[in-house]
């Protein structure tokens, strides 16, 4: 079944329902389908050292190889190569906005992840759903530790295809993270600055997980992508799904930055003052102008060279348009 049920919960013309059998058995666990692109693994019986692991793909719907990547993990979980050690919750996110190909479909739906949300619209209603399925895993899998891995790619080109974004909350990364995400030929990590209501954002703050968003490339259409390359995150997430420790590598060989400033979008006048396809981590030396907005004003490098990460002219008013970073020490 796990084979099939990323085709069948992308199927067009969209499903109105679950398949007929929602439970069932896999190689050591068995399987619960909670909702449309909600699909929790439980192992018959677990490692101790495991970990509640919640594993997500697809909150934006252009992006496709982290799709591809989970669709291997659960096609060679079903034919008994790796063995269920693990509770796992497997989340595919904005299905509308996947059959379509786009990054969504009315709103950003990594920026709805808060407990407060008002907002009404399909969009916010897939957030709440995903809020709740989180809250109901972690619940059903205490005091195990927690774990949240969203996995992305990125709109752009970037001097580090493959890079690891920590959420802002008071929980505090474990070291052996930073181990695993290097072995996972992970080459970058940015450190956020303040609370940004994303999904990874959401287990951290709420649940104290351990958790990042991961940057595994450049967006690419279904059958575009070389995931030869994620070859060494797929040997994490598998590693996670037995409830085995994965492998470990030096953190040092990753860059860390950290996040100074985050330029928001104010005006319908906005423009950024570089070329579109400008790649992520570009630096610009202090007196370069990065922004004009009607409202805001310019804004201007200070004394001190800003790196650009996620500029996006065409988000929302009020939205973030872009992050500007400096390099940080290693954390180990």
């Amino acid at each position: 079944m796990l084979g099939h049920w990323l085709d069948f919960t992308l199927a067009e013309p969209p499903r109105e329902s679950l398949p007929d059998t929602q439970e069932g058995r896999l190689p050591f666990g068995r399987y619960t389908l909670h909702g449309p692109g909600i699909l929790e693994l439980t192992p018959a019986v677990a490692r101790p050292e495991a970990r509640a692991c919640v594993l997500s793909v697809g909150i934006h719907g252009n992006e496709t190889a982290p799709i591809e990547l989970m669709g291997e993990v659960l096609a060679r979980l079903e034919a008994g190569l790796i063995r269920l050690g693990a509770p796992v919750l497997v989340v595919l996110g904005n299905i509308p906005a996947i059959q379509v190909g786009l990054r969504f479909v009315s709103t950003n739906l990594n920026r709805l992840f808060r407990r407060d949300l008002e907002e009404r619209g399909d969009e916010p209603e897939r957030a709440r759903q995903l809020m709740a399925a989180v809250d109901g895993f972690y619940s059903r899998h205490s005091p195990r530790a927690r774990l949240h891995y969203d996995l992305h790619t990125a709109i752009r080109d970037s001097r580090f295809p493959r890079f690891a974004v920590e959420p802002f909350a008071t929980t505090a990364i474990d070291d052996e993270q930073w181990r695993w995400l290097a072995a996972a030929d992970i080459q970058a990590v940015l450190h956020q600055h303040q609370h940004s209501w994303t999904f990874s954002h959401y287990s951290k703050h709420y649940h104290g997980a351990q958790a990042f968003t991961l940057e595994l490339g450049k967006v690419a259409a279904f059958g575009d992508n070389d995931l030869t390359v994620l070859r060494p995150m797929r040997a994490l997430l598998e590693a996670l799904v037995e409830g085995r420790e994965p492998p470990g590598a030096e953190p040092q060989r990753m860059a860390f930055f950290r996040v100074e400033h985050e330029l928001m979008r104010e005006a319908e006048d906005f423009t950024l003052c570089f070329a579109d396809d400008t790649p992520n981590f570009t630096e610009f030396s202090p007196g370069t102008c990065l922004a004009r907005d009607a409202v805001a004003g310019n804004f201007v490098v200070g004394d001190r060279p800003l790196s650009v990460v996620f500029p996006n002219a065409q988000v929302e008013r009020g939205a973030r348009a872009a992050l500007l970073v400096v390099p940080s020490p290693s954390p180990t």
